[in-house]
């Protein structure tokens, strides 16, 4: 596998980025192309798409040795499920997929062609292995069914406290962008402990913050 592209935006560590892609639509990604592949006319047509397919690699999480069951958060983090029946990062081969919608298309920059993308789950310098059309009448499946995340996926977002001071820190869209990450819940979902402090690293930025019932506090 060769790596085509990375993936260049706010978001700095795992921690903080979104449990899938759609989540917080409102954050923008630039794929940026390794040299060997900046050829505009390697994206020729992608201009009457709407939405791609990335396949990524989930250079956080290589490990040697695979099990067969992992702990999904969503479940509270102690009940095993199949790895192939989740969508856990710790896989025998460690590729990641997700939908992105795309918002603008530049075909010559000082990088080459450069893809601008929204609402998608990779943090920062990802690499990718792959770009593929999203093809609504095939890639759809409105009778799909979601297993046992059909029960834990309904989650009111949370309310935001951010003060004047960090609200000047950032641009109006990142602060739109911040808001849903945290309204999201960041945390593994069987941590609610009030006190503790967690952080996220944002646009250059440490965050902290607790949370407190349904309630983020940015510290």
């Amino acid at each position: 596998m060769k790596t085509i592209a990375h993936i260049e935006n706010d978001l700095q560590t795992k921690f903080g980025v979104p449990r899938q892609s759609g989540i917080v639509n409102e954050l923008e990604s630039r794929i940026v192309f390794e040299p060997e592949y900046r050829n505009s006319e390697a994206l020729r047509g992608l201009e009457g798409f709407s939405h791609l397919w990335l396949l990524w690699d989930f250079s956080e999480a290589h490990r040697e040795e695979w099990s067969p069951t992992v702990r999904p958060p969503r479940l509270g983090g102690n009940q095993r499920m199949g790895v192939f029946a989740t969508r856990s990062p710790f896989r025998p081969n460690p590729i990641g997929l997700s939908s992105v919608r795309i918002k603008e298309i530049q075909p010559s920059t000082t990088n080459g062609p450069v893809i601008i993308v929204e609402g998608a789950d990779l943090m920062n310098g990802t690499p990718i292995w792959d770009i593929k059309p999203y093809l609504p009448f095939t890639d759809s499946h409105p009778d799909a069914k979601g297993g046992f995340t059909d029960e834990t996926n309904i989650q009111a977002p949370l309310e935001v406290q951010l003060s004047e001071e960090i609200i000047k820190r950032f641009s109006d869209q990142q602060i739109g962008v911040l808001r849903n990450i945290l309204a999201s819940d960041p945390r593994p979902r069987y941590h609610d402990n009030p006190e503790r402090i967690y952080g996220i690293e944002f646009a250059g930025e440490d965050i902290k913050f607790k949370i407190n019932e349904n309630k983020v506090i940015v510290l």
